[in-house]
């Protein structure tokens, strides 16, 4: 069986609470055993969160896959820029060539080398990005290269808790809590049942990132919709994407690629702005190399798969770069305002 064949089953699994997830309880015990154990680990004082000298929000969720960190990190990037917060942002850096070296992106930087969802933030978010396995010594780098930061914003490392945190932002999608169980019997990392460990604050933020509440915990709702769309060039030189460059692609015969976890929630967006295409799933975080669709077609793509591929040699191909955007709700934003008067309080 193929991965992507696995996490269909699991996925089915966990949705339908199935044999399959009855026959996982096992493992999911021992993996709720072994969480307990490191809290236990951090109770005891044999191990510590470490100490940084800038506050740091985590975002990140309890349930495996897509369910919106990235846009919500750009989401909260841009209430910090607006509120005048200098912010840097710390990744693991998932697919890229070398995951235990500490890098932080520079000019010129591929996809290969950083990770396309880094990437993706230090040019849309504008803001300097470092990635690494070791969530403490990236920020430590990422401080060292620029010491004016005040805010730091990790995108995932919810469950890596030598990462202090100040401020933690739940990110749910549709699926909520789905069966309820931990990973391989459900789809959860960590449950509600588990306090941090010392080091780390209880303070949290839920945030639903399709539009429905789909837990019991209490948070806020946010939507994603679509900015529009740029030529691949044009996406690469800073313009910003366009709804009417987007409608202009009506009536016309496209590919709509996407290396995403859950794509399918791409081409619906694509469908309901009225575009006709064929839908080219592909695996999260995809090389796309070598091109999964033939040069004459002419295609849409998503920004995560956009810095994979450089115009300059991709001279004559037709390829749209669609942009997402997460937004959400304003009580959101002033509840993350009134943590950052906590956070900093001597302000921005």
């Amino acid at each position: 069986m193929s991965r992507g064949s696995l996490e269909e089953r699991l996925q089915r699994a966990w949705r339908d609470n199935d044999r399959l997830a009855h026959l996982l309880r096992p493992l999911g015990a021992l993996h709720a055993a072994i969480l307990k154990f490191r809290v236990g680990l951090y109770r005891l004082g044999l191990k510590r969160a470490a100490k940084l000298p800038v506050p740091v929000i985590v975002v990140g969720n309890w349930v495996v896959g897509g369910a919106g960190k990235t846009p919500t990190t750009l989401a909260i990037l841009d209430i910090l820029a607006r509120a005048g917060v200098r912010a840097g942002v710390i990744s693991r850096g998932y697919g890229r060539a070398n995951e235990e070296s500490i890098r932080v992106i520079q000019e010129g930087d591929r996809a290969a080398e950083v990770g396309d969802e880094p990437l993706m933030i230090a040019l849309r978010g504008r803001v300097p990005v470092a990635v690494g396995r070791d969530r403490v010594a990236t920020a430590k780098a990422l401080l060292a290269a620029h010491p004016d930061l005040q805010l730091l914003v990790s995108d995932d490392g919810l469950q890596h808790w030598r990462l202090p945190r100040q401020l933690s932002v739940l990110v749910f999608d549709e699926r909520g809590l789905s069966n309820g169980r931990l990973l391989p019997a459900g789809p959860l990392r960590q449950s509600r049942q588990l306090p941090p460990p010392p080091g780390s604050s209880a303070r949290q933020l839920v945030l639903y990132s399709t539009g429905l509440r789909s837990t019991g915990l209490a948070g806020y709702v946010g939507v994603r919709q679509l900015a529009g769309a740029t030529a691949l060039a044009d996406w690469w030189r800073g313009e910003a994407p366009r709804l009417e460059r987007l409608h202009a692609l009506r009536n016309k015969s496209l590919i709509a690629a996407a290396g995403l976890a859950r794509p399918q929630r791409f081409f619906d967006m694509l469908g309901d702005q009225g575009l006709s295409f064929r839908a080219l799933p592909l695996p999260d975080h995809a090389t796309l190399d070598p091109l999964p669709w033939a040069r004459t077609d002419e295609v849409l793509i998503t920004e995560k798969d956009a810095v994979k591929l450089r115009p300059e040699a991709l001279q004559g191909c037709r390829i749209w770069v669609v942009a997402l955007d997460f937004q959400p709700e304003p009580a959101f934003e002033e509840a993350l305002l009134l943590e950052l008067k906590r956070l900093l309080p001597d302000g921005p």
